[in-house]
């Protein structure tokens, strides 16, 4: 992978983008990017986790919009609330050498603030998911981050049980090729590739290996 032109080619295309060695830099970071009192809110991540984010955010510090439990109309209006917040705090599938962003989701939720909606996006990225282009980083989805995210969530998805999706049986998988589960996790297939509003989406990648 080349982080340096990663970096380069992030700034190309209007995302701001920072470097750090060690996760545990990233919550010092974060403090000087987000002003205590705003509302924040996040997408479901292993990385956000492994950062200790949440230690962070539900310190009464900030305005936290918690989906945590809630059902129904409940849950519908959090996800809501979320697409009007102040920061919204996510990871990314992959991140390409030529500085796009690729993000698969199921609910979708994720996807929907990271494409509009919060005033700005925190996307925490391990360098497990810095990947050539886009080819490579349909292919990690499916066979990296796709699998574990379903034993996470418990769905009941081919992936689940043989560790990659079932298009990788294919000669050419194409992007949205997939199983018939009814809990399928890829349903909606983003790719950000430029950002008109300048430094919006803001990617720290971190100088270890985090999440699927």
């Amino acid at each position: 992978m080349d982080i340096e032109k990663t970096i380069k080619n992030l700034e190309k295309n209007n995302f701001k983008p920072y470097f750090v060695e060690t996760k545990e830099e990233v919550i010092p970071l974060i403090k000087t990017l987000v002003n205590k009192g705003e509302s924040v809110s996040n997408g479901g991540s292993e990385t956000l986790k492994q950062i200790g984010l949440f230690d962070l955010i539900t310190n009464g510090d900030y305005n936290f919009i918690d989906r945590t439990g809630l059902e129904g109309e409940e849950l519908r209006q959090s996800y809501i609330a979320a697409f009007g917040c102040d920061t919204y705090f996510c990871s990314s599938n992959a991140v390409t050498e030529n500085g796009e962003l690729y993000n698969v989701d199921g609910n979708s939720n994720r996807v929907a603030c990271i494409v509009y909606g919060p005033k700005q996006v925190i996307m925490v990225v391990g360098i497990n998911k810095i990947v050539k282009d886009i080819n490579e980083a349909i292919v990690r989805v499916k066979k990296t981050a796709a699998p574990p995210n379903t034993k996470r969530l418990s769905c009941k998805t081919p992936c689940a049980y043989t560790g990659e999706c079932i298009s990788l049986s294919k000669e050419a998988p194409l992007v949205c090729d997939g199983c018939e589960s009814e809990q399928r996790i890829c349903c909606n297939y983003v790719i950000s590739a430029k950002q008109r509003h300048k430094n919006r989406i803001k990617v720290i990648i971190v100088n270890e290996a985090l999440g699927y």
